[in-house]
């Protein structure tokens, strides 16, 4: 069976500027229940963005690194050319992927306002059509990385 598309973007694009900072209680409670393998699940998140840097050498753009920095590894972002083809290939290999930003902020209805435009932020709007997020969470383990950077380098080189 083949896999759905991937899901489009409009749905992703910030219509109003606004914060909502709400943690209930039952969201507080599965908050302190993780807590206790907090430390464990960031190790392990750590351990799958080596592998995947391992595993993708030099086929995307990786996430950079700043020395000194630790990062909790809530996505692994690449960089990659034709983004959208290689989407649609990594879902119809039944891989996940997600584009968070499609437009860049400045480009989103609720901050198109103060903004300058298209072109305004080439930098910015370069990023948005080549940025490609990979599965992420501590219990990938290295078979799974490794059929999704298999499946990455094979879209790329199609």
């Amino acid at each position: 069976m083949a896999a759905p598309p991937p899901q489009p973007f409009v749905d992703l694009a910030a219509q109003t500027r606004r914060l909502h900072p709400v943690l209930d209680a039952r969201m507080a409670a599965v908050l302190l229940a993780k807590l206790t393998v907090f430390e464990d699940e960031l190790g392990a998140r750590g351990r799958a963005a080596r592998r995947y840097d391992a595993r993708l050498g030099d086929a995307v753009t990786r996430p950079a690194r700043p020395e000194g920095v630790a990062s909790a590894w809530a996505q692994y972002t690449i960089q990659v050319p034709n983004r959208d083809r290689v989407r649609d290939r990594l879902a119809r290999a039944d891989i996940p992927t997600m584009v968070y930003y499609p437009l860049p902020m400045h480009r989103q209805p609720a901050y198109a306002a103060p903004g300058d435009g298209p072109g305004s932020l080439p930098a910015s709007e370069a990023l948005a059509v080549r940025v490609l997020t990979l599965p992420m969470h501590p219990y990938l383990d290295e078979a799974t990385i490794e059929r999704i950077a298999a499946a990455v380098r094979a879209a790329i080189a199609a």
